[in-house]
């Protein structure tokens, strides 16, 4: 199937942990992943519900392998001063926002400049997004995964 893109808005939140959560939680209520035992490509035996919770999704074996291609693919916030790691996001640094936007206070118009910052499949990024008036508005949370 090859990595898949991904990426979402979520109301600001100080705790980019908790938007995070947050959002992992409505994505699986929702079904808004790839569930790999669900594909038409499947004998009709071979075929499974999909998981009433995130601990059955990720005790499948096939999900373990190829992924949600989702924000269910990442898990937790690291801080900015560490060294990127599979399966986690990393928030975009002032320095990084400067050197793509010019500016460290991102709107929703600078989200095309930071999207490359993402660029390793398994790996998440996320920025806070002001308004005009430089207000926190927007968690933008974005990544490749799936295989």
């Amino acid at each position: 199937m090859g990595a898949s893109a991904w990426d979402y808005y979520v109301p600001y939140q100080e705790d980019l942990g908790a938007a995070l959560e947050e959002l992992r939680h409505r994505v699986f209520l929702a079904g808004e992943y790839y569930w790999v035992r669900g594909g038409d490509w499947l004998p009709e035996e071979e075929r499974r519900p999909r998981p009433l919770t995130l601990d059955e999704l990720w005790a499948d074996e096939w999900t373990q392998h190829s992924g949600t291609h989702s924000i269910l693919d990442v898990f937790h916030v690291q801080r900015e001063d560490e060294e990127p790691e599979v399966c986690a996001v990393q928030p975009v640094t002032a320095e990084e926002a400067r050197r793509a936007t010019g500016t460290e206070r991102l709107t929703r118009e600078h989200v095309p400049a930071i999207q490359d910052l993402a660029r390793e499949r398994g790996y998440g990024r996320c920025a806070v997004l002001h308004d005009d008036d430089g207000t926190r508005q927007k968690v933008y949370f974005w990544g490749w995964s799936g295989d």
